[in-house]
C-alpha cells in the first residue's frame, strides 16, 4: 500500500489493533494489583494472626518461668525452715 508515493507503514487497522492491546495490557494490569493487593491483605492478616498467637505464648511461656521459680523458691524456703527446725545431734560430727 502506497500514499503519495510513501510506503504505507502503519494502516488503520494495525493501529486500531495496537490500540486494543495496549488498553488490553492495562486491564490485565490492573486486574493482576488488583489481585496483589488482596493477597497483601490477607498475608497481612494472617502475619496479624501469627504475631497474637506468638505474643499469647510468649506471655504463657513467661507466666509459667515465673510460676517455676516461686516454687523453686518455695521448696528452698521450706528446706530452710525445715533445716531450723530440726534438732542437731552433738553427738554427730559437722561436715
Amino acid at each position: 500500500m502506497w500514499r503519495n508515493g510513501r510506503r504505507v507503514l502503519y494502516t488503520a487497522d494495525y493501529i486500531q489493533g495496537y490500540r486494543n492491546a495496549l488498553r488490553q495490557a492495562r486491564e490485565d494490569l490492573q486486574d493482576m494489583h488488583f489481585k496483589h493487593l488482596c493477597d497483601m491483605a490477607n498475608l497481612h492478616r494472617e502475619l496479624d494472626k501469627a504475631r497474637a498467637e506468638f505474643n499469647e505464648l510468649r506471655a504463657v511461656v513467661l507466666a509459667r518461668q515465673r510460676a517455676d521459680s516461686e516454687l523453686a523458691t518455695l521448696y528452698r524456703e521450706a528446706a530452710i525452715v525445715r533445716a531450723r527446725a530440726a534438732e542437731r545431734d552433738p553427738s554427730v560430727p559437722l561436715q
